[in-house]
């Protein structure tokens, strides 16, 4: 059962679910089923202190080349 990030279309509230089989989460601020599925955002172990720093991901839309390659713009 897998946990999904969703964004609320109708009041913006973010929020995480699990979500089972079949079943349509619901915001739990307004309970609306207009929901966006956000891309998660996942952490890495540090390498050490000679590992070279490698982009983030963009903030608004989760690209993983990092900023300035937001699928957004």
């Amino acid at each position: 059962m897998p946990i999904y990030e969703y964004a609320c279309r109708d009041c913006g509230q973010e929020f995480e679910t699990l979500v089972r089989g079949g079943a349509a989460p619901q915001c739990p601020g307004c309970h609306s089923t207009e929901l966006a599925k956000k891309l998660s955002v996942f952490a890495t172990a540090h390498a050490g202190p000679d590992a070279a720093a490698a982009a983030g991901p963009c903030g608004a839309c989760g690209h993983p080349d990092g900023p300035g390659s937001c699928a957004l713009n």
